[in-house]
């Protein structure tokens, strides 16, 4: 009597394709890879003592510096420039380290490993950019208590002070993809960072955070009034000490869109052609 050897079948078809990735794959991973950042920042405290302590410098000196000269009183002048303060957080605290960071890690080799990974390519740079998000709620939370303690207080209740902070949260999110491209475009670290700072002063400063547009001259009004930055300013200020904020947050919500729309695609298309 033979016996006949049998082999396991197989499940594959000819007709068959590459596997299905899974559901929101890039969302795990990038969340995985900020995971990966705010672990780095947790090794290396001195950048989020960077991220939290230079806007409560910043506050205390225009509080103190600036205070009577402009609105009369240190008080007065607190509830004017504490919600520029909270949108300049994000920026100072977002845009400072995002471009040089991803510049610094491409340039060791760490998104090599990066692309041997089953991840989505545009994975890195977003898992960045959440991580930076983190950043700015722990700095938004120590503007918050060295603002309480200076005496400011929200005028609109809880609800439109979170409503502040994550619009500028939103915001400073969406800037970074413009200091994403800066990173994975410009090769030189020292190079990011002048892009940076160049970029970070007049988008900054050039707004009326620290003083009411009107005061300015003609031409200087006219950038101060073309700078996203301002209606973010506007918004936060509206929802957090009152006044008009419904044209101040379409025009925030707006400019963020365009700001993702225009420089996250780009950002991914360059890094994919400098890493692979």
């Amino acid at each position: 009597m033979t016996s006949q050897k049998t082999t396991p079948a197989t499940h594959t078809s000819a007709g068959a394709g590459p596997p299905r990735r899974r559901r929101f794959g890039l969302l795990r991973h990038s969340l995985l890879l900020a995971g990966r950042s705010l672990t780095k920042t947790r090794r290396n405290p001195g950048v989020l003592g960077d991220a939290v302590l230079l806007p409560v410098i910043f506050l205390l000196l225009f509080v103190y510096l600036f205070g009577g000269a402009v609105a009369g009183s240190t008080h007065a002048y607190l509830q004017y420039i504490f919600p520029g303060m909270l949108v300049m957080t994000t920026i100072l605290s977002g845009m400072m380290a995002t471009g040089v960071n991803l510049n610094i890690d491409i340039k060791k080799g760490v998104f090599d490993r990066f692309r041997s990974l089953p991840i989505g390519r545009s994975a890195p740079l977003l898992g960045s950019i959440l991580g930076d998000a983190i950043r700015y709620l722990l700095s938004i939370a120590a503007l918050f208590a060295i603002g309480f303690v200076l005496g400011f207080r929200p005028h609109r209740g809880i609800v439109d002070a979170v409503a502040a902070c994550l619009l500028t949260v939103l915001f400073g999110f969406c800037l970074s993809w413009a200091f994403v491209l800066a990173g994975v475009l410009i090769k030189e670290t020292s190079a990011v960072q002048s892009v940076v700072v160049l970029t970070m002063f007049p988008l900054a400063f050039g707004t009326n955070m620290v003083a009411p547009a009107k005061t300015m001259p003609g031409w200087l009004q006219a950038f101060v009034n073309g700078n996203p930055v301002t209606q973010v300013v506007d918004a936060a200020r509206g929802l957090l000490v009152g006044g008009p904020v419904a044209h101040a947050v379409v025009s925030s919500l707006a400019w963020s869109a365009a700001l993702v729309a225009v420089f996250a695609p780009v950002s991914v298309l360059v890094y994919r052609r400098r890493t692979y």
